[in-house]
């Protein structure tokens, strides 16, 4: 299994048309057959996706879905800072 964060930060005033469109590609990706778990969580303009995945096939085909390219390459100039991404292993 794959763990994954991905923290993103909204500008204040892109807060409520980055929401929609972070809505769009959790509800798209918890469709894929390799997505175990893809939850948000929100603080202020700060939104975090906790994912895990079956395997690394699963979050490569993910990486390439249309709905992720589009949400990276629209929310770009929407967002205070890049897009972080974490892979992540449990250790307790």
């Amino acid at each position: 299994m794959i763990s994954i964060t991905a923290i993103i930060k909204s500008k204040k005033e892109n807060l409520i048309e980055v929401q929609n469109m972070i809505t769009h590609l959790v509800t798209e990706t918890r469709k894929e057959e390799a997505c175990i778990r893809y939850d948000l969580h929100t603080t202020e303009n700060v939104f975090i996706i906790w994912e895990e995945w079956k395997d690394q096939i699963g979050l490569d085909l993910h990486n390439n879905q249309s709905y992720l390219v589009d949400f990276i390459t629209k929310s770009e100039t929407l967002l205070s800072a890049p897009v972080q991404v974490y892979k992540t292993a449990q250790i307790l």
